[in-house]
């Protein structure tokens, strides 16, 4: 029986420079996907896979990320006066239990091996997850769920992966899968971050969601500044790996970068078509202007 994976970390102290002048004051991880901020939506996968405390590593001007997630009582009240009793109990839905979130500060951006590490006393002695809030995940059944039923039969330490093309293996983290592996889930034998073109061990690319054991904290605080001048999670992850096994998961739902501006966009699309009411009036309108530019090329 493996110690149950009750706390995840959600590194957002991230400056979101590639989306300036909208994050001069606003966090990227509020930007919104239709009617709710990034973060909202990974902090709802962790609640589905059974995270009972959520750890937030922040940096300055995040103090929003907090406000959103604590109660607002002129808010409420005034919903209640207004008898809109359907958005009150959304509110009510969505706000953590007391207790269950805590708030850290990682002072400089030193990687995200360092705002890891900066969860440490926290976490404590006991298995944890990590969801990087950049990456959301439209599955059915939550993404970190998937990869906690795997924890559960395998230990050790769990990551989820993807395929990514052949030509594009250079903008991510890769893994090496063990010899002999067949299914979802896998051995891993190895990592590299961003290989060069032609050099990839697979077409598997690191999503952004991590199962790992405490030991990795010790292995962080010795570790030395790798690529970007930075600390980097990978780094220690392959110490880490000479002496535990890791598993790799190839979760059932597709992804969405939303650091990027593309991303970004093609979640609002997915997200919102989900939606009857909105699909009805999204779907006419982008087939116009789908029109529009096919008759100006």
């Amino acid at each position: 029986m493996f110690k149950p994976i009750r706390k995840a970390v959600l590194p957002v102290a991230g400056l979101g420079t590639r989306f300036l002048p909208a994050t001069k004051a606003v966090p990227k991880e509020m930007l919104t996907i239709v009617d709710r901020p990034i973060i909202q939506y990974v902090v709802d996968e962790a609640r589905a896979a059974g995270i009972e405390h959520i750890v937030f590593v922040t940096g300055r001007n995040k103090t929003v990320i907090a406000d959103h997630f604590d109660r607002a009582y002129e808010l409420e009240e005034t919903l209640k006066r207004r008898d809109k009793n359907a958005a009150l109990e959304l509110l009510q839905k969505l706000r953590p239990s007391a207790g269950s979130t805590s708030f850290t500060r990682q002072q400089e951006p030193l990687g995200l091996g360092h705002a890891i590490w900066c969860a440490r006393d926290i976490i404590g002695n006991e298995p944890f997850a990590i969801l990087l809030p950049d990456v959301i995940v439209k599955a059915q059944k939550s993404c970190l769920a998937q990869m906690v039923e795997v924890y559960n039969e395998t230990g050790g330490n769990v990551i989820a992966v993807e395929e990514v093309p052949e030509d594009q293996t250079d903008q991510y983290g890769i893994v090496k899968l063990a010899e002999g592996q067949s299914g979802h889930a896998q051995k891993i034998a190895g990592m590299v971050e961003k290989p060069a073109l032609g050099t990839a061990p697979s077409n598997l690319m690191i999503t952004g969601r991590y199962i790992l054991q405490p030991e990795i904290f010790g292995l962080l605080s010795g570790q030395e500044t790798g690529a970007g001048g930075e600390i980097q999670l990978t780094d220690s992850m392959l110490k880490l790996m000479e002496d535990q096994h890791f598993t790799s998961v190839e979760f059932e739902g597709v992804s969405y970068d939303c650091g990027s501006k593309a991303g970004f966009i093609n979640a609002n699309l997915a997200f919102a078509l989900d939606d009857p009411k909105l699909a009805a009036d999204i779907v006419p309108h982008l087939s116009e202007l789908l029109g529009h530019k096919n008759a100006a090329e």
